[in-house]
């Protein structure tokens, strides 16, 4: 049984659950070979921000494979128990976004991403130096489709808003290559 599903355009309902939230779930792929990994993040202008090591995982497949998948979710309550056959609901929040992840490679904008991400966990977080941002690694997820889900007393309600900004961009860089 399928079931139709009517979206709405919504880019400031999915932006909400995407700065209230501090961890989400990066999904990558590499050679058919699917990775998912808990992280923090930032949210700001259309781009997910994290840092991590300076090598591994994430970022090899980052490297060979920059089309990424973020997703955040809550659930208020507990799962409501239902009669056998009845359909199973719980009230949450989801939102799932594509995107383009870049490694940042230059000194300066590195410093500055890990600040942008710092301030989003934390608005009065000190800034981090040159020297303090070189020992790590920051990356910078352009978001080109989001989808949301809301759920409360088993009614739904579904978003969509592609960034076309964001395809643009990816576009361009590609025909640079």
């Amino acid at each position: 049984m399928t079931s139709s599903k009517a979206f709405i355009e919504s880019r400031r309902e999915m932006e909400k659950g995407l700065t209230e939230e501090r961890v989400g779930s990066l999904g990558l792929s590499l050679h058919g070979l699917p990775y998912v990994v808990p992280l923090n993040y930032g949210y700001a202008a259309g781009k997910i921000l994290f840092h991590c090591a300076l090598t591994g995982k994430k970022l090899d497949y980052i490297r060979a494979n920059p089309q990424v998948c973020f997703t955040v979710g809550r659930q208020f309550g507990e799962v409501v128990p239902h009669p056998q056959g009845a359909v199973c609901h719980v009230n949450g929040d989801s939102v799932i976004c594509y995107g383009i992840a870049r490694i940042i490679s230059d000194a300066e904008e590195r410093r500055k991403t890990p600040n942008t991400f710092n301030h989003c966990l934390q608005p009065d977080a000190k800034e981090i130096t040159l020297e303090d941002g070189s020992i790590c690694c920051a990356v910078e997820i352009t978001v080109t489709e989001m989808t949301g889900r809301e759920e409360r007393d088993g009614k739904c309600v579904y978003w969509r808003q592609g960034f076309e900004e964001g395809l643009r961009s990816w576009h361009a860089s590609e025909a640079q290559i």
